[in-house]
């Protein structure tokens, strides 16, 4: 039993450092496809609610293929991640239906709302706002 065990774990690890492989890296953050629809922005630290959406944007513009004008929501707001083992990380899609969230524009700034919309135009103008702090 314990060497099957040893292999899953060893299996594990693989498919995480795989995974930490295939990210797709902007301005300072990491995106990652969770799956066909879903996609995960990992963000340094001190970068933010602009971070994320800059990441999502160029992203689906990118890697995609998005147009200006298609519309990106989030699915999960800011939590740990799920391809990495950071703490912040926010899930966005470009196919909310089959997410299963419904569009929305929140009224809260800087906020994190669960079916957030903006278009890859917008969110990806959030990529000249980011200052990022000299270490």
């Amino acid at each position: 039993m314990r060497p099957i065990l040893i292999a899953a774990l060893i299996g594990l690890m693989g498919a995480a450092s795989a995974s930490a492989q295939n990210a797709f890296v902007t301005n300072g953050a990491r995106v990652y496809a969770l799956d066909a629809n879903v996609y995960e922005v990992v963000g340094n630290s001190g970068g933010g609610y602009r971070l994320f959406w800059c990441g999502a944007g160029e992203y689906a513009r990118r890697v995609l293929g998005a147009s200006w004008s298609s519309q990106i929501s989030i699915v999960r707001g800011l939590g740990p991640s799920q391809a990495t083992n950071r703490r912040s990380a926010v899930q966005f899609t470009l196919n909310p239906g089959a997410a299963g969230v419904t569009p929305i524009q929140s009224p809260r700034l800087n906020a994190y709302d669960v079916g957030d919309t903006k278009s890859v135009n917008e969110a990806s103008g959030y990529c000249h706002e980011i200052r990022f702090r000299p270490r």
